[in-house]
């Protein structure tokens, strides 16, 4: 039966809230009134039948790619489903890493793909093993998918990894996927996209968790340009037209993406600091430590996870969220960039739950 729902939003939008909430997964709200703009200019309306063109050109202009590869949609989310059932027909195998975000894993069961997995090694920091990708690879491969920065680690993959991995699905007539919404929280020397690194890559992206503009829903797929073409047909389906504000406002953003990303640095670096030396003393819990990425993933060292959390939540009036979601029951996941008090209160209500 093909899965129909996610467990994780659900989750997230009914049951992570709390006073201290660790349990996200992106920088703070950016406040409307900061951003540059006149908004008399605001429209409901716009010329946008397949993708609003100055905002198609920002994204190719960021990213050094021709703007016929740009495929706009409502968020990461949405780009990764239209990249996945573009690619995917039913019955056909696609190859995604563990742990993974459940969106992508469920929307590949909801398109009907045959999912097969390939391990993420918490003793080796979470880093890609093409190896592994090689052993789990058969000629029915359409499609290997991964997170870059890992979700939900923030583990980084360097291009000389990932442009192996795109040979090897290209070995069986296959593609790449990478989710690249955290990359930008790289904050020094951030590698640029890897769509310039084969051509049987798919990038997807949104302005959501590193710049804090979620509301937005500026998403975007990076494909070759008949592929993109495809997408666009696909989302016929789904979104005649997008919504022209939001549009407008995100070309406006793109204008000033830098200053955007480093209001929210400063927080996320606050907030990895304080989860060192939270780390460096309490022995019951330990991390993959990266030196970038707004999230963490923490694994519980005696206990059942899910008891503690629901204890941390109703005793301590603060989340996280649950490592089953990633298939990684005895770990939570932990999100820096909100507000850095709040963030080492967290931490500290952790300790006193442990």
């Amino acid at each position: 039966m093909q899965h129909k729902s996610s467990e994780y939003m659900h989750w997230a939008k009914t049951q992570s809230k709390a006073q201290f909430n660790l349990a996200t997964s992106g920088v703070g709200a950016f406040p409307l009134r900061e951003l540059p703009f006149d908004f008399g200019q605001l429209e409901i309306n716009g010329n946008n039948p397949y993708g609003y063109q100055p905002l198609k050109q920002a994204i190719a202009t960021r990213a050094g790619v021709d703007v016929d590869c740009v495929v706009t949609a409502e968020g990461t989310s949405m780009a990764n489903y239209l990249a996945l059932a573009t690619v995917l027909e039913p019955g056909d195998e696609v190859l995604i890493e563990h742990p993974a975000y459940e969106l992508i894993v469920d929307a590949a069961r909801y398109i009907g793909a045959e999912v097969k997995r390939f391990p993420r090694a918490e003793a080796a920091g979470w880093a890609i093993d093409t190896a592994a990708i090689r052993r789990a690879l058969t000629p029915r491969t359409k499609l290997v998918v991964l997170t870059n920065l890992h979700n939900p680690s923030s583990a980084l993959t360097g291009d000389a990894v990932l442009c192996e991995a795109a040979d090897l699905a290209a070995s069986v007539g296959g593609r790449l996927l990478v989710d690249e919404v955290y990359l930008d929280a790289v904050y020094q020397n951030t590698p640029r996209t890897s769509f310039h690194l084969a051509s049987n890559i798919m990038v997807t992206n949104s302005l959501t968790k590193v710049y804090g503009l979620s509301g937005l829903r500026c998403g975007w797929i990076l494909a070759q340009p008949g592929l993109a073409r495809a997408m666009y047909q696909l989302n016929n389906l789904f979104a005649a037209t997008a919504v022209h504000p939001s549009e407008l406002l995100s070309v406006q953003a793109f204008a000033h993406l830098d200053a955007i990303r480093e209001r929210a640095r400063l927080v996320v670096e606050a907030d990895r600091a304080a989860l060192a030396e939270f780390l460096d003393a309490q022995p019951g819990v330990s991390a993959v430590r990266t030196a970038s990425g707004t999230t963490a993933f923490l694994h519980l060292a005696d206990g059942n996870t899910d008891e503690f959390l629901a204890r941390l939540r109703k005793e301590y009036d603060t989340s996280a969220a649950p490592g089953r979601f990633f298939g990684m029951p005895g770990h939570f996941r932990v999100g820096m960039g909100v507000n850095a008090e709040m963030f080492r209160e967290g931490l500290r209500r952790i300790a006193l739950a442990l």
